[in-house]
């Protein structure tokens, strides 16, 4: 089970106002971004700044386009194609010109702060390389159009099949259900633990930014929010407040400390959601019952209990020593005080096994849980 680690205090932290401030890092506080490993800025924009100019060019597996191509390849950014729609920006369902199908994110412009953010997210996505992440195909800046191109994950999100719209039947089973865990922890472990140059909290990691691919296996995605830090364990961001209520680190929420045990609580509450089919916030429920983790956590070291929390949809088709041992993971993911989560390097340990347990049980089954249960770890 989890090992609990007390981190020391005193280690060194950094500090962010309108960007980074860590000389290691190839984001620069306060001034122009420096581009190491995405393309050139030439006339006030990204490289691709007039349409049809130059074909796209390949940069370190990020590919460049024109608006044009991506015009073709949505058919005029047709109403049909599109797939998604938020905050940021719309996102598509595209063909590219080599037959990929593509989602194709249509970024809202925001001025100089959004062209900014465009920039770093580039920068980001381009040297993050991990199957458990979404991957970035690649990119347009094309005068004034900003565009994001990346995988398509053809099963939508986990919010999707968690919490069905229209009274749809819930279409996870226990074994998915543990394999998305895994893959997410692994997402998490990553970007904490092996992203380079240093680590990168995801500060929005939600259900909604879970998407499922073919074979119902799971990848991150949405690094809008993401910022970097120089401490894996104890470096804190002192930054706004952004995020999903619900998923908001208590410390995070109340003072803008972040570090990546953030990202930790938010993966906890996304585990109980797995655990209970429930949202982080009802307030159509009974009274004590609105905030999830408020109500799971008391719950969640009682057997008894824990078994009257599981989602009925799963009408009692789960191991019951497997959910005692989810129920231990969760509790610990959402302890009040940072200090006593876990790392994820931690939460995949422990999740191996438990999904380990499911396909030798199943071996022999066809499910699509069990088809990718032998996928390259990062």
């Amino acid at each position: 089970m989890l090992r609990r680690l007390k981190s020391a205090k005193s280690k060194g932290s950094c500090k962010e106002h309108n960007g980074i401030n860590n000389t290691n890092s190839r984001f620069i506080a306060h001034t122009t971004v420096n581009f190491y490993s995405s393309p050139d800025v030439k006339g006030g924009c990204l490289y691709g700044g007039h349409m049809g100019r130059t074909p796209p060019s390949k940069f370190r597996g990020v590919q460049v386009y024109t608006y044009k191509e991506l015009e073709v390849a949505t058919d005029r950014f047709s109403e049909a194609n599109i797939i998604g729609n938020g905050g940021c920006g719309v996102v598509y369902r595209g063909v590219l010109s080599d037959g990929t199908v593509a989602a194709i994110k249509m970024l809202r412009r925001e001025g100089k702060q959004g062209e900014r953010a465009f920039r770093i997210k580039v920068d980001l996505l381009s040297r993050l390389h991990c199957p458990y992440l979404v991957e970035l195909l690649g990119y347009c800046a094309d005068q004034r159009h900003r565009l994001l191109i990346f995988e398509f994950m053809p099963n939508g999100t986990l919010q999707h099949h968690l919490h069905p719209s229209n009274n749809q039947q819930k279409q996870l089973d226990w074994g998915t259900r543990l394999r998305i865990a895994l893959d997410c922890a692994r997402a998490l472990e990553f970007l904490h633990e092996q992203s380079i140059p240093t680590p990168v909290i995801h500060r929005d990691f939600k259900c909604t930014n879970v998407l499922i691919d073919q074979n119902f296996r799971a990848k991150v995605s949405d690094f809008g929010l993401a910022k970097m830090c120089s401490d894996k364990i104890t470096g804190q961001i002192s930054t706004r407040v952004l995020g999903t209520t619900g998923y908001l680190a208590p410390e995070y929420a109340s003072t803008g400390k972040l570090t990546t045990k953030s990202d930790v609580y938010s993966f906890g509450v996304v585990l109980l959601e797995l655990l209970t089919g429930r949202v982080p916030v009802d307030t159509r429920r009974p009274l004590g019952e609105h905030v999830l983790v408020s109500w799971a956590l008391p719950r969640l070291s009682n057997r008894e209990k824990v078994v009257e929390m599981v989602d009925p949809s799963l009408q009692g088709q789960y191991s019951k020593k497997d959910l005692i041992q989810i129920a231990a993971i969760a509790a610990m993911c959402v302890q009040p005080e940072a200090d006593y989560r876990p790392l994820m390097t931690d939460v995949v340990q422990s999740l191996i096994p438990l999904v380990k347990n499911i396909c030798s049980i199943n071996s022999s089954g066809s499910s699509r849980f069990l088809n990718q249960a032998g996928s390259p770890r990062c």
